[in-house]
């Protein structure tokens, strides 16, 4: 099952762009993720069980080095999107 996720992520510090720039950074090191980034939100495109794995991971990352930080996240059925 294929899963489309489209995250934004809030760091509640002053300097909040590296800690963006390096999650998103560290998403598309993944070959296993589809990352498409925008203005406000990136997509992550992948398996269900990898990109929950590799999301975890990443977030908990996140918030080991910036402390308080917000996610915002939709999670789409990617195979039912595709078959209509």
């Amino acid at each position: 099952m294929q899963v489309m996720v489209e995250l934004s992520l809030y760091p509640l510090v002053n300097e909040f762009i590296p800690p963006i720039k390096a999650f998103i950074e560290r998403l598309n090191s993944h070959q296993a993720l589809t990352v498409t980034t925008c203005s406000t939100s990136t997509q992550v495109t992948g398996d269900y069980q990898t990109v929950m794995q590799i999301l975890g991971t990443e977030m908990q990352r996140v918030h080991e080095e910036v402390g308080q930080a917000i996610f915002v996240a939709k999670f789409l059925n990617f195979d039912a999107m595709q078959s209509r």
